[in-house]
């Protein structure tokens, strides 16, 4: 018997050399609202085991930049225009190592979540503490115009978020990819046209 996650995404994953059915998600997004263009500098957070990071990779091509960063050893072996880190995104000096050596970026990605335990409340507030996190990163690290798509888990504390992004950004949306299993509170946070410090 095949495992409930085993899924035609899983599967497809598989037969398309993807490290994980994710990428999915982002396929799907991408062919939508084309997010990522040839030659963009990209920042993924959470970014083990690199599903997200093969699609982009693909799609900047040579002339371009992904960095993936990950408490998990990322252990593919990338192209090399794309850098992959095992640091922890809430350490400041790595952040601003980071942002300094390889920003500005014109897209921020986070596919981050908690470990889940169950607890529906206890979950959505460690994935909103991600989603926060994600947000500062993208806000110090976006080139005026950026996009920034992100995953968060739907909690008390979503739509006080939602408001947060729109200060920065000129167009938000939520999203859902057919991808997301369909019992998941996940959902996406795509946001375009970074305003710049003046607004």
């Amino acid at each position: 018997m095949s495992h409930p996650y085993q899924d035609h995404y899983f599967h497809r994953a598989k037969k398309e050399g993807y490290l994980a059915r994710a990428v999915y998600k982002l396929v799907e997004i991408q062919a939508k609202y084309r997010l990522v263009r040839p030659g963009d500098h990209v920042l993924d957070l959470g970014a083990a085991p690199g599903s997200w990071m093969q699609l982009t990779s693909r799609i900047v091509g040579p002339k371009g930049l992904v960095v993936g960063i990950d408490l998990q050893p990322i252990a593919h072996a990338f192209p090399d225009h794309v850098v992959t880190l095992q640091q922890d995104i809430f350490d400041e000096t790595i952040a601003e190592e980071v942002l300094q050596r390889y920003g500005p970026f014109d897209v921020v990605l986070s596919d981050m979540a908690p470990k889940t335990s169950g607890i529906k409340s206890a979950d959505a507030a460690r994935s909103e503490l991600l989603f926060e996190r994600a947000l500062d990163l993208a806000c110090r690290s976006l080139r005026p115009g950026g996009k920034f798509l992100a995953k968060i888990f739907q909690g008390d504390e979503f739509h006080q978020l939602l408001l947060r992004v729109k200060m920065f950004f000129r167009r938000v949306k939520v999203v859902k990819p057919d991808a997301s299993r369909k019992q998941s509170r996940e959902i996406y946070v795509l946001a375009m046209d970074f305003k710049d410090a003046n607004g």
